[in-house]
């Protein structure tokens, strides 16, 4: 007589030891456009209206590193592209969050980046993905010392467009 404690797992143990006996298996539906190697996408350094000066060519950078980490095996080719990926960085504001008791000198500041998006498969000439104004914020500290408050504004945009360029390309992953 088995005991009742033991009974169910050994029932599960068999369920489990069937289902791999039936020849039953997960399989993708067939390849994936993101991940095609023959894809071509135009990912051009994105227009800068914000007074950061190298904002645009930085995201469009950031975002084909994330594209390629995210499985995109495509190239990143102007010419014959299937889709053209177009950017705008709109702004690059800073509030500040924070100051010193004694002074109005601002501590911490919050960075905004904001950016639009267009995606357009050039073969049917019609955009796939089209958003405006998405928006990363990230914090950062000042004091009076520049180079100390100035490497950190650096590392707050450089983590806003970070996290832009992920949202980008999962979003492309999931449109593509």
């Amino acid at each position: 007589m088995i005991p009742r404690t033991v009974a169910p797992l050994l029932l599960a143990a068999a369920l489990a030891l069937a289902a791999c006996g039936c020849g039953y298996g997960f399989q993708s539906t067939g390849k994936e456009r993101f991940s095609d190697p023959a894809i071509r996408m135009d990912v051009s350094p994105f227009a800068n209206a914000s007074m950061v000066p190298d904002a645009g060519p930085y995201v469009a950078s950031r975002l084909r590193e994330e594209l390629r980490r995210g499985g995109f095996r495509g190239t990143f080719d102007s010419t014959g592209a299937d889709f053209l990926v177009e950017g705008k960085v709109r702004e690059v504001r800073e509030d500040v969050v924070s100051h010193a008791t004694d002074s109005r000198f601002g501590l911490e500041y919050r960075l905004t980046l904001r950016v639009d998006i267009r995606v357009v498969e050039v073969s049917r000439g019609r955009t796939i993905w089209k958003e405006s104004g998405l928006a990363e914020t990230a914090p950062f500290y000042s004091n009076p010392d520049p180079q100390y408050t100035e490497a950190n504004r650096r590392t707050a945009f450089e983590e806003t467009a970070r996290r832009l360029a992920i949202r980008i390309s999962q979003t492309l992953r999931v449109v593509l």
